[in-house]
């Protein structure tokens, strides 16, 4: 079973503790170090530190918001990448939201994925060494040719994805997905969407990357873990696509609940509102013996790679986080 580990959880650490959590993970036999971006460290330097200071360990971004950065730096960022790490990094794109984009970085959020699709050309042009001239509704560059030469390889390009119609985009335009939040019983649903998308392309999913977060807390004191938990689905539970995305995923009772404590100023009573059995379906809390049977569910479901999101209760210390990373694979 192929797996990958999100290092966020180790990134408020001295940095030379992040690169001994990279370098642990790639001694243990993780496949990629995931490493996302919202307002700490900058996830293309720190793809840099890990990608060098390991030997065969990946490195994906898991998410960088597709907005916050031109296409066209993202093609050269992800060009010099894979020529300090041949092979080994993935550019992963998302749509953000309209508070990163527009309140944080003072531009326009528009939830469109003719942007991805826009943002996704460009970057392949760019770091295959093209000259490159688009006229787009959101990007325009006009013969733009990257001196450096560019990687042995082309470059892999992963969305995260919720819905369907970026699912099927990331089937068609991509080389793998990024999925959250979602049980196992969920994903062959998924799935089926990534193909649709695949055969609009003309090609399947052969060697198609697919991914998905899984929240997973080794411990012996699981009440607490599954209340912290509790309080993450609930934030995501109040935001609109999750909303959705629950729904579909077989929680629209629990979704309804939560929004209606919410929407009556009642947090902690909204937190309670989320169920044991969605508890049970999108996270792993438990023993060693107990997580790595259940990411092996998730392997099993259709993933290529479960991804260890290490969590651990309120006030526990980093030796929560790397018992959750020595537990696997």
């Amino acid at each position: 079973m192929r797996l990958g580990i999100v290092l966020a959880g180790f990134t408020p650490l001295p940095l030379a503790e992040l690169v001994a959590a990279a370098r642990e993970a790639e001694a243990r036999g993780y496949h990629t170090a995931w490493l996302g971006e919202v307002s700490g460290y900058d996830a293309i330097v720190m793809s840099t530190v890990v990608a060098t200071h390991t030997e065969r360990l990946h490195v994906a971004n898991g998410v960088l918001p597709v907005q916050t950065r031109t296409p066209v730096i993202l093609g050269m960022a992800t060009a010099s990448l894979n020529h300090l790490a041949p092979g080994r990094f993935a550019l992963g794109l998302g749509l953000s939201s309209k508070v990163i984009v527009e309140q944080w970085h003072g531009l326009i959020f528009s939830p469109a994925l003719a942007q991805i699709r826009e943002a996704v050309e460009i970057v392949r042009k760019v770091a295959s060494g093209e000259r490159v001239s688009v006229e787009g509704k959101f990007y325009r560059v006009r013969n733009f040719r990257m001196t450096a030469p560019p990687p042995a390889t082309p470059i892999r390009v992963y969305l995260a994805a919720l819905g369907p119609e970026m699912l099927e985009l990331a089937g068609e335009i991509a080389d793998g997905v990024l999925l959250n939040w979602i049980p196992p019983e969920a994903v062959p649903a998924s799935i089926a969407h990534l193909q649709a998308g695949a055969r609009r392309a003309g090609r399947t999913l052969e060697g198609f990357e697919i991914a998905s977060f899984v929240r997973t807390c080794v411990t012996d004191d699981p009440a607490a873990a599954r209340e912290t938990l509790a309080r993450d689905i609930t934030g995501y539970a109040t935001v609109d696509v999750y909303q959705a995305f629950f729904r579909t995923a077989g929680y629209a009772d629990e979704v309804a609940a939560v929004g209606a404590a919410w929407g009556a100023g009642d947090r902690a009573g909204a937190v309670q509102r989320i169920s044991p059995r969605m508890l049970d379906g999108l996270g792993v809390v438990g023993d060693e013996a107990f997580c790595r049977a259940r990411i092996a569910e998730f392997a099993r479901s259709g993933l290529t790679q479960p991804v260890i999101v290490p969590f651990a209760p309120a006030g526990a210390d980093r030796a929560s986080l790397l018992r959750t990373l020595r537990a696997f694979p």
